[in-house]
């Protein structure tokens, strides 16, 4: 799936992934990957200024933890962050069901 389509959705995609554990970047590219069976292959360099600004805002918090013997930055969702992923959930619902109505065919009688 081509990265510009997901302009605007990448922080709800990256707030979810971390919904319920904490990850390292490369894992949460990884979660993205798997939870779209396939179709979300995201650059690192999307990725990671993403999850800067998200924690910049308070919506995660992170700190370096060894995974696999390597030291890497692991990142969890923060209580802010619990409520802004709800919103983004609202929001997104709000919008599929707008472009939704004007992509589906209407049966007109």
């Amino acid at each position: 799936m081509n990265t510009d389509a997901l302009r605007g959705h990448m922080d709800a995609l990256l707030l979810s992934v971390l919904e319920h554990e904490p990850l390292h970047g490369y894992a949460i590219i990884e979660a993205l990957q798997a939870r779209s069976g396939g179709a979300l292959n995201v650059p690192t360099g999307t990725v990671y200024p993403a999850l800067r600004r998200l924690e910049q805002a308070g919506y995660l918090a992170s700190e370096w933890a060894t995974v696999g013997g390597r030291k890497r930055r692991t990142y969890r969702l923060t209580s802010p962050g619990r409520t802004a992923l709800a919103g983004e959930r609202s929001a997104w619902r709000e919008f599929a069901g707008v472009i939704g109505s004007v992509l589906e065919p209407r049966t007109t009688r």
